[in-house]
């Protein structure tokens, strides 16, 4: 199966406890728990000592406000990308988060994840 083939509603039904979960795990310096849903490329990607570093000393990863807005979807080959509204609870303003989803072996997975 193809994640661009969901409606929208049904991607967005995928994404939102998964970009929960990456918000609760980053808010907790988890990196085991951030990572559990990734697929095994961005596993494989993702450096654990660049990762703790970043949770460690980042006042945005480790701050993020519980709740974001979708703000769309983008679909593209096997995959779809989330965009949210991500807020902070310590920092003023708002980023963009993005979140990549598609399947591998059966389950749908993180593909990348990132907040600008």
């Amino acid at each position: 199966m193809n994640i661009i083939e969901k409606t929208d509603e049904e991607i967005l039904a995928i994404a939102k406890p998964l970009w929960r979960d990456l918000v609760k795990s980053s808010n907790e310096g988890k990196y085991g728990d951030f990572a559990r849903n990734f697929s095994a490329s961005l596993a494989l990607a993702m450096d654990q000592v660049v990762a703790g570093h970043q949770f460690a000393n980042s006042e945005l990863a480790r701050n993020l406000a519980d709740d974001a807005d979708a703000l769309g979807i983008i679909r593209r080959g096997e995959h779809v990308t989330v965009l949210y509204r991500q807020r902070s609870t310590k920092k003023p303003g708002e980023w963009l988060g993005r979140l990549v989803l598609g399947y591998e072996d059966g389950k749908v997975r993180i593909f990348g994840a990132s907040i600008f």
